[in-house]
């Protein structure tokens, strides 16, 4: 089973892709760490991840068909 990851803002610019289709992966954590793996640039930025549209800050189980997405840090104005 394949998994679509979303990347928005620089990090489009540092990956190349708006969005890659990556085997299943488990956790969010497992996640971040292949994506880290495949794109080291990225490892010196700050950024969020998105699970089904909300927002994580902790490791969670990704269930299958999941909608995820990697997005730079949102400046307020």
């Amino acid at each position: 089973m394949k998994i679509e990851v979303l990347f928005f803002g620089q990090l489009t610019d540092i990956t190349g892709c708006s969005k890659l289709v990556i085997d299943y992966v488990d956790t969010t954590d497992n996640l971040k760490k292949i994506i880290l793996e495949k794109f080291p640039a990225l490892s010196s930025l700050k950024f969020a991840i998105a699970v089904n549209k909300q927002m994580v800050t902790d490791n969670i189980s990704i269930e299958k068909n999941s909608s995820i997405a990697f997005m730079p840090p949102f400046s307020g104005g």
